[in-house]
């Protein structure tokens, strides 16, 4: 059984986040062709799926668990640009190494500086 690590946004929807890059393997294998996932722009985070429909929120919650999981926060400390796109936009090629997979079409969010420390407090509750 392969574990991910998993949340609850303030709406009730499940998030799933990858643990490593043999984790987002598996993570990528169960995602839904319509649902929800991030990940940063730079390479070094995990792969977070929202199941079920997203809303807004669900998306910017989420955004701040891929930035709070990723080498760019923790080498930076700043705010982190993460891509939005659906399962059905991500593909991988036999090239590509464990983790790395390619996208056809995303959309771009800056998670803020303060999303992510509030992120991280919630998590000290």
């Amino acid at each position: 059984m392969v574990s991910f690590r998993k949340f609850e946004t303030p709406s009730g929807a499940i998030v799933l986040a990858g643990k490593s890059a043999e984790n987002n393997e598996e993570l990528i294998k169960q995602i839904g062709q319509k649902e929800i996932v991030l990940h940063t722009a730079e390479p070094g985070s995990s792969f977070i799926n929202i199941k079920g429909k997203a809303t807004k929120e669900d998306i910017v919650w989420s955004g701040a668990v891929c930035a709070k999981y990723s080498q760019d926060w923790r080498d930076n400390k700043k705010d982190v640009i993460v891509h939005i796109f659906r399962g059905k936009d991500i593909y991988k090629d036999k090239k590509m190494k464990t983790g790395t997979f390619g996208v056809k079409r995303y959309e771009i969010m800056k998670v803020k500086k303060e999303d992510i420390i509030k992120f991280e407090k919630s998590l000290e509750k």
